[in-house]
């Protein structure tokens, strides 16, 4: 895969993530205490907010991630390994936008 690829499939990686950050937004929005919710069904929602919050972190860390991945894309050192200078996939990139080293050396 070449540079140009990469950048694509960062560029969907972003708009999909981004798509990821409204959709929790949405769905973590707070309950107000005027809905005619049980109270068993509220403490569920309460719980159900908790974690979407945090995988709304998730997701905003992993924009970031991704941002700052593209930003560099043009770089001589991207793409390689910081220890072993080998490529790293472009699967772990997509994936692990912040990992600096390939899957051996981060072992």
């Amino acid at each position: 895969m070449d540079k140009a690829e990469l950048k694509d499939k960062l560029n969907q990686e972003i708009e999909r993530t981004q798509d990821i950050i409204l959709e929790y937004k949405e769905t973590s929005k707070p309950i107000s205490p005027d809905d005619a919710i049980g109270r068993l069904s509220r403490m569920d929602a309460i719980n159900n907010k908790s974690v979407t919050e945090s995988a709304l972190r998730q997701a905003e860390q992993k924009l970031n991630s991704l941002k700052n991945v593209l930003s560099s894309i043009d770089s001589p050192d991207f793409g390689l390994c910081l220890k072993c200078k080998q490529p790293i996939p472009p699967g772990r990139i997509l994936i692990r936008p912040e990992s600096l080293r390939c899957v051996q050396c981060a072992r």
